[in-house]
């Protein structure tokens, strides 16, 4: 049996009616290296139905609208009515709330941390993580950040006339999992590479568990992971990019920018394969014990018929029995 991978789909209109998907890249780059997604709807009330859906191998959550602020928003962000009027009218497609998906992915995200269930998130599914371990967001990167910056040092995080190709300059830390990925194109010493970016939100407080693998000329976090949860062999992977790897493409093409980019789901995948065969060996120890112990009680009984039988044979009451040689368990 394959690995469980739980994706949350996203809401969408579609001839007057709300649809759910998810992105054919994300399932496509998940069952090609040996996962089973299984998808779970955003419909109301599915976030008190998540024990419905174990076992649970690995979570895997992508893109979506903004996260309710009331979860993570503990500072004053300094944005006047003006300003969020304009971010609201700029990105209408994101700052739609939708706190039912926001329940059901922190309740995921939360779940992992509990049990160490390989996690990885893209996007959104980067900033559900921080949020759930007590990290914050920017409300806006560029209304919020960029107020900070050199005119040097400011990033387009978002273009909608040039959606799919646009792409800025991250640079990569080392003695990371996205430096042992790109490591090719990491030489001489420059540690940057180009991704593609959709989002006007973003890692504002980054929570302490996690050690950041990138950032923006701007300062913004691109890429985080938790150094003690990493370990795909063993089945460990906790992390999160905010840039979108699957969908890094040439041009009319499906290959890829840098042929590094998939591996944060080869290496997710491998960790939820070890977690399942983890998980697999955990409960077959119980199963293991219960035979034995059935085993040993059955023998026990079998004793104490045989040497009943052979006291009534010798002479029905000649014999005293102690009450221990009868003792059949208390069960």
């Amino acid at each position: 049996m394959l690995p469980r991978v739980l994706i949350v789909s996203r809401r969408s209109v579609r001839k007057n009616k709300f649809v759910d998907f998810v992105g054919e890249y994300h399932l496509d780059l998940m069952v090609g290296y040996g996962a089973v997604p299984v998808i779970i709807p955003r419909v109301s009330g599915v976030h008190r139905l998540l024990d419905s859906f174990e076992p649970i191998h690995g979570v895997f959550l992508c893109e979506g609208e903004d996260i309710d602020p009331s979860l993570y928003e503990n500072e004053v962000s300094g944005l006047s009515a003006e300003e969020l009027e304009e971010i609201r009218r700029l990105h209408a497609s994101y700052t739609a709330i939708d706190k039912e998906k926001d329940s059901i992915e922190l309740r995921l995200a939360k779940l992992c941390l509990e049990r160490n269930i390989p996690y990885l998130g893209i996007c959104r599914g980067s900033q559900i993580l921080n949020v759930a371990c007590g990290g914050s967001l920017y409300f806006d990167v560029e209304k919020e950040l960029s107020k900070s910056c050199s005119v040097g040092q400011k990033v387009k995080h978002i273009d909608y006339d040039n959606y799919d190709s646009h792409r800025h300059v991250v640079k990569v830390v080392e003695n990371t999992p996205l430096h042992i990925w790109f490591k090719d194109f990491l030489e001489g010493g420059k540690m940057v590479i180009w991704v593609n970016s959709y989002h006007h939100q973003g890692v504002k407080r980054l929570a302490e568990r996690f050690v950041p693998m990138a950032f923006a000329p701007d300062g913004l976090v691109e890429g985080f992971y938790d150094p003690d949860a990493y370990n795909p062999e063993e089945g460990k992977f906790m992390m999160g990019l905010q840039f979108h790897p699957e969908r890094m493409r040439k041009p009319d093409s499906e290959e890829f920018d840098y042929p590094g980019c998939p591996s944060a789901y080869q290496e997710f995948v491998k960790a939820a394969i070890a977690y399942q065969k983890k998980l697999n060996s955990s409960k077959s120890v119980p199963k293991a014990l219960k035979l034995d112990q059935e085993m040993e009680k059955r023998k026990k009984i079998i004793r104490s018929f045989s040497l009943a039988k052979n006291i009534y044979a010798t002479g029905r009451g000649t014999h005293l029995v102690k009450e221990s040689e009868l003792e059949v368990g208390a069960d």
